[in-house]
């Protein structure tokens, strides 16, 4: 990403700004925008499923419209949040699961993700959240909803235009394959990176299938720079983890890969790969050039290991100002990282769709 000054780097933060007056202008294309995946766009599925997997406490949600927790796993919003507010849609995405919410606030976005899956149904179970497959079932009746709300017509104008988004993947190595028992055992992670894709397209292969065209077929972060990741990384003194770095990036040029092949194959598909790898990586190689004091620990507790409810409120070592920090827990990125990789997604591979 060339970088020139930084007056050039605080004028794009606010590009968002400047794409949602454009599209109110010209009338946004996408009506909608659904999201699928992990706990990196879960609005609050986990809250209302029995897992260990929620961040519906304090200090969660903190800067989140004057201080909620609603299950983000963030201080305030997650990057499909900002994304949907440039396209000049609703500034939340709500989750499918909240009673809080209808069908008519789902018709212009809604996540089905949930904090803890990933493309592989054993990740899923491994904190006992919503594996993939039940997120499209999910959508399965959220369709029919719509249709029964909006009629079929119109029903069908936001289907077809609407924006998918789908991030996961990074808790089928981290928490899955490198943490428990099986998968391992079963492949060489050449061969589970495959598997995982195979996944990722019967996934796609199946919204496409259910109507979906515009597809944002999310990559994984520089998994190995996560606070968690660098704190057991003992002998390299705490750097990041250069072989999962790697992997992720292996990872994505598979998936994108897949983007390319899926475009020739599926007549009408328009997916896109969103990546969020290079961004983060030089958010956290020159902290200072985006505002950033901090990049090796977490904001919440002693920002080495916590997240869920080990990122307690009552924790003294959280800190005061979450926007100096690039993570908010030992997992998650800060709302102001959020805000700067959504930033980013909506200038480069979504901004086709505008």
């Amino acid at each position: 990403m060339a970088m020139s000054s930084t007056p050039n780097i605080l004028l794009s933060l606010f590009s968002i700004h400047f794409l949602l007056s454009l599209v109110k202008i010209n009338e946004a294309k996408v009506p909608a925008i659904i999201v699928f995946g992990d706990s990196s766009v879960d609005a609050g599925n986990n809250n209302y499923i029995p897992t260990i997997a929620r961040s519906n406490f304090e200090p969660y949600g903190r800067d989140f419209n004057g201080g909620h927790p609603t299950g983000r796993f963030s201080n305030g919003k997650i990057a499909t949040d900002f994304i949907s507010q440039a396209f000049g849609l609703k500034g939340a995405i709500p989750a499918y699961l909240d009673p809080s919410y209808s069908i008519s606030d789902f018709a212009t976005g809604v996540t089905f993700a949930s904090a803890g899956t990933g493309y592989d149904n054993a990740t899923s179970n491994v904190l006992s959240v919503i594996p993939l497959w039940k997120e499209l079932e999910y959508y399965k009746d959220y369709q029919t909803k719509l249709r029964a709300n909006l009629g079929d017509g119109k029903a069908n104008d936001i289907i077809k235009d609407a924006l998918y988004m789908i991030s996961v993947g990074t808790n089928d190595f981290l928490e899955n394959y490198y943490a428990v028992p099986g998968r391992s055992s079963q492949y060489t992670i050449k061969e589970y990176e495959n598997f995982l894709v195979g996944i990722a397209g019967n996934f796609t292969k199946a919204l496409y299938d259910l109507g979906a065209r515009k597809i944002s077929l999310g990559g994984l972060p520089p998994m190995g720079c996560m606070p968690l990741e660098r704190t057991g990384n003992l002998m390299g003194g705490s750097e990041c983890v250069n072989s999962y770095n790697n992997l992720a990036a292996e990872f994505n040029s598979k998936l994108n890969d897949l983007v390319i092949k899926q475009n020739k194959e599926l007549n009408g598909m328009d997916m896109v790969f969103s990546d969020p790898y290079g961004i983060m990586l030089d958010i956290i190689q020159k902290p200072a050039f985006y505002g950033f004091e901090v990049t090796g620990v977490a904001c919440c507790a002693t920002g080495m290991f916590e997240m869920g409810y080990a990122c307690s409120r009552t924790n003294p070592f959280t800190c005061s100002d979450a926007d100096k920090y690039v993570f908010w827990d030992s997992f998650h990125p800060t709302e102001k990282t959020n805000a700067i990789v959504a930033n980013h997604v909506v200038q480069t591979s979504l901004a086709k769709f505008f």
